[in-house]
C-alpha cells in the first residue's frame, strides 16, 4: 500500500490550474496552426492568426489565454493501492484556491446559483472520482469557460433515432451555438449511459488528445463525418465565415438501456484547456 500525503495533491493541482490557463496543450496548438493553413476565408485566416498571436503573448508574458479562466473541472483516478493521508476533497479544492489566487486568475464561481455571491477563490471545483488498479493518482485539470459551456446540450433520443439522430443532434447543437461558443470549436460528444452519464462522457471527451483516436471504427468514422459536416456549415472562426468551424469532434460511448439513446454535446471554444499529471 502506497502512502500519499494530500498536500502533494494540493501542490500539483495549484501548479496545474496555472499551467492550464497560461498554455494550451501541444495538440491544441498544432490544431490551430493547421486550421490557419487550411482556412479558405481571408477573414477566417486572419482570426486564426490572431489566436496564434494571443497564444504566443500569453505564454511569453505569463498571462491567461482567455479572460474567462473557467470553473475548475477535475478528473481524478485513484489507484486502489494508494492510501491518501488527509481529506482528498479539501486537498483538491485547496489546490484550486491557491492556483487561482497565486496565479492571479479570474474567480468566476458563485456560492449559490440564485444569490450569485462570488466565493472569491474559484472554489468549489467540479470533481469526478474514479477508482482504478495500481498505486498512482492521475489528475486531469480542465478549466471550463461558460461562453461555450452555456451552448452545450443533452438530448434523450429514442433508439429508433439511431446514428442519424445522433448526427442531427450534434449538427443542430453546433448551429444553434453559432458564434456564442467562440469557434473554432472542439466538440465533445457522449453517447449512451443515462442522462447524467452521457454529459460526463461529453465533458471527458474534450480532454482526449487529438492524436488518440477511438478503436471502434464506427465511432472513428462518425467523428470524421461530423467534423466534415460541421466545417461545411460555413460558420467559420469567430462565426465570421470560413471553412474551419471545428478543430475536432471527440466521441465517448457507454452501454445504455434498451429503451434509450442519450446524447450529450459539450461545446468548447478554441481554448480547450486540459493538463494531466500522474503522481
Amino acid at each position: 500500500m502506497r502512502e500519499l500525503d494530500a498536500k502533494e495533491i494540493t501542490d500539483n493541482i495549484k501548479e496545474m490550474c496555472i499551467e492550464a490557463n497560461l498554455t494550451l496543450s501541444e495538440d491544441m496548438r498544432d490544431a490551430i496552426d493547421k486550421a490557419e493553413r487550411d482556412e479558405t476565408s481571408p477573414l477566417g485566416k486572419r482570426v486564426l492568426g490572431q489566436l496564434q498571436e494571443n497564444l504566443k503573448v500569453a505564454k511569453e508574458d505569463r498571462i491567461p489565454i482567455c479572460q474567462d479562466t473557467g470553473m475548475a473541472v477535475v478528473f481524478i483516478e485513484i489507484g486502489q493501492d494508494v492510501h491518501i493521508n488527509g481529506n482528498l476533497e479539501e486537498a483538491i479544492n485547496e489546490g484550486v484556491r491557491l492556483g487561482y489566487t497565486e496565479g492571479y486568475l479570474r474567480k468566476s464561481v458563485v456560492r449559490h446559483p440564485l444569490d450569485r455571491v462570488n466565493t472569491g477563490d474559484n472554489t468549489p471545483a467540479i470533481i469526478h472520482y474514479s477508482i482504478v488498479p495500481g498505486e498512482e493518482v492521475k489528475i486531469t485539470i480542465a478549466p471550463k469557460g461558460f461562453g461555450s459551456e452555456n451552448m452545450s446540450k443533452v438530448c434523450m433520443l429514442k433508439p429508433a433515432d439511431g446514428v442519424e439522430g445522433v448526427k442531427k443532434a450534434v449538427i443542430e447543437a453546433v448551429a444553434a451555438a453559432g458564434p456564442n461558443a467562440c469557434p473554432p470549436l472542439v466538440v465533445g460528444v457522449g453517447i449512451g449511459g443515462t442522462f447524467e452519464k452521457c454529459a460526463l462522457l461529453a465533458k471527458k471527451a474534450l480532454t482526449r488528445s487529438f492524436d488518440k483516436r477511438p478503436s471502434d471504427k464506427m465511432i472513428k468514422d462518425l467523428e470524421d463525418e461530423l467534423l466534415e459536416k460541421i466545417n461545411k456549415s460555413g460558420l467559420g472562426p469567430a462565426g465570421l465565415g470560413g471553412s474551419v468551424t471545428a478543430l475536432k469532434v471527440n466521441i465517448e460511448t457507454y452501454p445504455t438501456h434498451i429503451a434509450g439513446l442519450p446524447v450529450a454535446i459539450n461545446m468548447c471554444c478554441h481554448v480547450n484547456r486540459h493538463v494531466t499529471r500522474s503522481i
